[in-house]
């Protein structure tokens, strides 16, 4: 299998969750700094969305979307389990990625973007005005919070490490190199981002 591989979160929380399964993916290099990924033929050939990363199956087909990918990866290898074992771990899992996907990337992506990337998207998609940066970064941070308080063991379900730790970890890693992470204040989140980042697969 090829991943259509690049710098930033996405392709690292694919490449690490690959890595917990001790999967060999094939990376293909796409430069997300030149545009690559915003012209064809990636964006006719591979990805329609411009989007990164793509996992390229040995049959040619193509999925696109890090969760679906991670859902893919998980069915033809699920040892070790990274999204559940039954129907109610996996609900949990996907109940907690959901949650991170939504109120902690989201909001990061939206308020980086428009700030300290603005010089490197504006004219490639359309942008929060700048001073909407802070509203989502407040969002995110206000969200951090919410989630600092609610840890409750080693991992994000308890003490069963998934994709819900490996999402926000490859969010967070990334925030870090932008100061956007770690507040203060998230003291519980700041021994996960340590705890999750030991792990071997963090460097993928």
């Amino acid at each position: 299998m090829k991943l259509h591989n690049s710098i930033g979160p996405n392709p690292h929380v694919v490449r690490m969750f690959a890595a917990e399964k001790g999967l060999d993916l094939d990376l293909v290099p796409v430069d997300l700094m030149a545009g690559e990924n915003r012209r064809g033929p990636y964006n006719t050939d591979i990805n329609v969305a411009g989007q990164l990363p793509a996992l390229q199956l040995e049959s040619g087909e193509i999925i696109c979307e890090i969760t679906a990918i991670c859902e893919y990866l998980e069915e033809i290898h699920p040892d070790p389990p990274l999204i559940g074992r039954d129907p109610v771990e996996r609900a949990e899992t996907r109940m907690w990625t959901r949650r991170v996907d939504l109120n902690v990337a989201e909001p990061m992506g939206y308020g980086f973007r428009a700030a300290e990337g603005r010089p490197l998207f504006e004219g490639r998609m359309k942008l929060l005005r700048p001073e909407g940066a802070d509203d989502m970064k407040a969002i995110f941070r206000d969200h951090l919070a919410w989630l600092d308080g609610r840890l409750q063991g080693d991992f994000i379900c308890g003490d069963r490490f998934s994709l819900a730790d490996v999402l926000l970890f490859g969010f967070l890693n990334f925030g870090k190199t932008v100061g956007l992470f770690p507040p203060a204040e998230a003291i519980a989140l700041t021994a996960w981002f340590e705890r999750v980042g030991s792990r071997p697969s963090a460097n993928a």
